[in-house]
């Protein structure tokens, strides 16, 4: 049997990495905004992916970031 402590580390990790994800397509986002058309469709398209990320983890109860 595995102690508590390491689930507790693997969904923060999980936690962080989704919340680093988020952060950086919201980044990639606002550069595809200000930058060019081009482009902006597929960041765009990231951006959904982000927010509903974002909403699952807060639907499931747990933070939406870090945490």
């Amino acid at each position: 049997m595995r102690p508590a402590t390491h689930r507790v580390t693997y969904v923060s990790r999980k936690s962080s990495m989704l919340s680093t994800i988020a952060v950086v397509l919201f980044v990639l986002w606002l550069l595809g905004v200000v930058s060019s058309t081009t482009i902006g469709g597929l960041i765009h398209v990231l951006l959904v992916v982000a927010i509903a990320i974002v909403l699952l983890r807060a639907i499931q109860g747990r933070p939406a970031f870090g945490g």
